[in-house]
């Protein structure tokens, strides 16, 4: 862990975004960290297969995306699904990545949240419906977390790009921060958990392989990004969110990368707490 936390982006630090009563010093509150997974990760898994690997590694907290639960699911399907993973312990606790073009993707995803029962959707609305969304966020009180998709996305390359477009509408449209693709798209993470932490709502974590473009995604900790730093950053900021790996290599098998990043990702945070 010590030779980890010499790898990765340099000379940047968080800033203190939003104190939280009762936590005290940057390294009690990185035990708060919650981990989880980003439901892309079982792109190629069976429903209950993914629930097994959750259990396995110990992670209870999904982002669930529509492969496991279509979008025009009836309320009954729902239940149902939701009720699968209660039982086993996991939580559901956003619904996406959801992608919305026209208005009526709009409708339909809140409608699809608020059946769901969280609170929270990870997103991609098209900029020009922003306005639209942010009347849905007061109107349905579901906050919205956009997604950066890295150097290949027109919408919203960088979490920068996110943040330009959101910084003046209701405080309940944040960012859902991708770190690797913040990385490749030449953002630093550990800055931007510094510069727009009360607006993170969600978190994707992987590791790359180089600060690149095409950098192809690793398990977190053999790569180039300051997972330390990260950690440290979003301590510091009393971050409340959850970060879920997203693991986007193997995917047929990703289980034994899953294990890999999620005890990686534990012992930093240990190391921090003490």
């Amino acid at each position: 862990m010590a030779a980890a936390a010499g790898f990765g982006l340099k000379g940047v630090a968080g800033t203190v975004a939003r104190p939280a009563s009762g936590m005290s010093g940057d390294r009690a509150s990185a035990s708060a960290l919650q981990l989880g997974i980003a439901g892309y990760t079982f792109a190629k898994i069976p429903l209950d297969q993914g629930i097994a690997m959750m259990k396995r590694v110990g992670v209870n907290a999904l982002s669930i995306k529509d492969f496991y639960l279509p979008m025009n699911s009836t309320p009954e399907t729902i239940q149902s699904v939701k009720e699968k993973f209660t039982s086993a312990g996991i939580k559901i606790y956003a619904a996406g990545v959801i992608y919305m073009k026209t208005q009526a993707e709009v409708d339909r995803a809140f409608e699809y949240t608020k059946a769901l029962g969280v609170d929270l959707i990870v997103g991609v609305p098209n900029p020009e419906l922003l306005t639209y969304t942010e009347g849905k966020v007061k109107e349905y009180n579901i906050r919205v977390a956009i997604h950066n998709h890295g150097p290949e996305d027109k919408l919203y390359p960088s979490p920068v790009n996110v943040y330009d477009h959101i910084k003046g509408l209701d405080n309940r449209m944040g960012l859902c921060l991708d770190i690797g693709h913040a990385a490749r798209a030449g953002a630093n993470p550990v800055e931007i958990i510094g510069k727009y932490g009360n607006r993170i709502f969600d978190l994707h974590i992987k590791d790359l392989s180089e600060i690149a473009v095409k950098s192809r995604p690793i398990e977190l900790g053999r790569g180039v990004l300051d997972i330390p730093g990260v950690i440290k950053a979003l301590a510091k900021n009393r971050y409340a969110g959850y970060c879920s790996i997203e693991h986007e290599m193997d995917m047929t098998d990703p289980l034994p990368g899953i294990a890999e990043s999620a005890g990686y990702f534990r012992g930093v945070v240990k190391g921090e707490s003490y």
